[in-house]
């Protein structure tokens, strides 16, 4: 009997050895701790890198942390690569950060101060480093955008680069999404041939976080729908012609689960040409948790059938499979 015992002790040993190698072989969701939101996901020199919202109470909103990966599953922080000490007229509400490399530079695109009104300081600013994990330094020493246009509150930017190299702002709260041209060293504008800056491309439904990507030489167009406290947080797209749209709404593929997370939304996507991933990256928020602050980085893969649909993202606890970006 005794020799059993101890025969059982060693295959549960067994067991628990091969559970945590099954683990560490998947991302888990969520993907590092804390307390995070609005992810925007990129690929730097073979690494992945996430850079979200750090999700606390607005005064408290002051930094951007980043996190890199070589694998989808270890996560490394990077504390602190902005902070309003290095952007003088932000204070508070540092949201959702969006980031771009162009001409050996990194450029972190960010709102601040959620700004009601055209009469107050803030709205969407441009940070630049030399490194993904900074420090960043603010571009301008001023807001980019700092003015309600189209009805647009000056929040949830996003960096498109087009296939003919050129790169816009894309961007939005209160319902309304514009795009605009960016110039060369992303420090303003480049105005359309009608003379205008902001085009409105607003979709049915909308409501913030936009989010595009090109696939087969189609323009998909993803944002957040819903309020971003509540259980009906989600993500919707469209697909148009050019990154103009127009943009007709196809439908939701991403949402909660009761039985897993609430509030699944803001995201961005994480493509691996070379093997053909797709990944999405989001935020949702525990089933324990009724703070609305209470978000938690996430990721999942994301797929297509044959006619090129988006297929419903299955939100899970599991994550992804470890993957290296080559």
């Amino acid at each position: 009997m005794k020799y059993l015992f101890s025969s059982l002790l060693l295959l549960s040993g067994f067991a628990s050895l091969a559970q945590d190698t099954k683990t560490i072989k998947q991302s888990g969701n969520p993907i590092f701790q804390g307390w995070y939101a609005d992810p925007d996901a990129a690929i730097f020199n073979n690494k992945y890198w996430v850079y979200p919202t750090y999700s606390a109470r607005y005064k408290e909103q002051v930094f951007l942390d980043a996190f890199s990966s070589d694998d989808l599953v270890k996560w490394k922080k990077h504390p602190h690569i902005l902070d309003t000490a290095a952007v003088k007229w932000a204070n508070k509400a540092m949201w959702a950060p969006a980031i771009v490399q162009k001409d050996k530079k990194y450029y972190l695109f960010f709102g601040a101060n959620d700004i009601q009104s055209d009469k107050e300081i803030g709205g969407i600013g441009v940070a630049v480093a030399d490194k993904p994990e900074g420090p960043y330094k603010d571009h301008l020493g001023k807001p980019l955008v700092d003015k309600f246009h189209n009805g647009a509150q000056p929040i949830d930017q996003f960096v498109f680069k087009d296939k003919d190299g050129q790169y816009y702002l894309i961007y939005g709260g209160w319902k309304h999404c514009n795009i605009a041209k960016l110039n060369k060293d992303f420090t303003g504008f480049l105005p359309f041939e009608d003379g205008t800056t902001f085009k409105e491309i607003t979709p049915d439904n909308y409501v913030e976080g936009p989010y595009m990507f090109i696939r087969n030489g189609k323009y998909y167009f993803m944002w957040s729908e819903g309020g971003w406290t509540g259980p009906d947080y989600s993500v919707a797209y469209a697909v148009g012609d050019s990154p103009f749209g127009p943009f007709k709404r196809i439908g939701k593929i991403l949402k909660q689960d009761a039985s897993i997370a609430t509030g699944a939304g803001h995201h961005s996507v994480i493509i691996n040409e070379k093997k053909g991933q797709y990944y999405i990256v989001y935020h949702r928020r525990p089933l324990t948790e009724t703070d609305g602050n209470h978000r938690v980085t996430c990721i999942d893969e994301m797929k297509f059938d044959a006619d090129g649909n988006i297929l419903p993202v299955k939100i899970t606890n599991e994550g992804v499979k470890a993957q290296k970006v080559k």
